[in-house]
């Protein structure tokens, strides 16, 4: 498999199947981020259609092909805000229900715990749902998610630990002081 640094390289150079395997490799990534952090298709197919705009454009200043992934991730999450910048602050609950799965959890199966989990992730705020999401959905590291979201790792950190807490408390209903 072929190197995000010399997939960066050749799309620099305008090699178009370099940028048709950069689409392939990263479209369903961006676009399952997307949807996640928008919570519907037509948004998430929007703002994923905005982000390899800017890619494309962005991509003759890259300067540090070996950070694509994170430079990528970096231009979702600024188109992802400037879609949702009203809602980026939102603190409510989008009235999922999960007294359910929050009264027993050791007797649900694998599959109704990933609901439960996945119902949980929706009705959280954005920006703990934004960081679970690249950490666990995406697997970025801490130091691509600092760099993508323009955080200082200690930042990045404090949220990833404030957000794992909150997606406890929810998906149990735990709290703790």
């Amino acid at each position: 498999m072929i190197t995000d640094a010399i997939l960066a390289v050749r799309c620099q150079l305008g090699d178009l199947e370099a940028f048709d395997q950069l689409v392939e490799r990263f479209h369903p990534a961006l676009y399952n981020y997307a949807r996640r952090l928008t919570g519907g298709d037509d948004a998430a197919s929007d703002v994923v259609q905005d982000i390899w705009l800017r890619v494309v454009r962005g991509l003759p200043r890259l300067r540090e092909p070996g950070r694509l992934r994170s430079w990528i991730f970096s231009i979702a999450h600024r188109a992802l805000v400037d879609r949702l910048r009203d809602r980026y602050s939102d603190r409510e609950v989008t009235g999922v229900d999960l007294s359910d799965h929050a009264a027993e959890p050791g007797d649900l199966t694998l599959e109704e715990k990933s609901v439960a989990v996945h119902a949980a992730l929706e009705s959280m705020p954005l920006v703990e749902r934004e960081i679970l999401t690249l950490f666990y959905l995406r697997e970025l590291s801490l130091v691509e998610i600092s760099a993508a979201l323009n955080l200082p790792i200690g930042t990045a950190k404090s949220r990833l630990f404030r957000a794992r807490k909150l997606l406890h408390t929810r998906m149990t209903g735990e709290t703790h002081g």
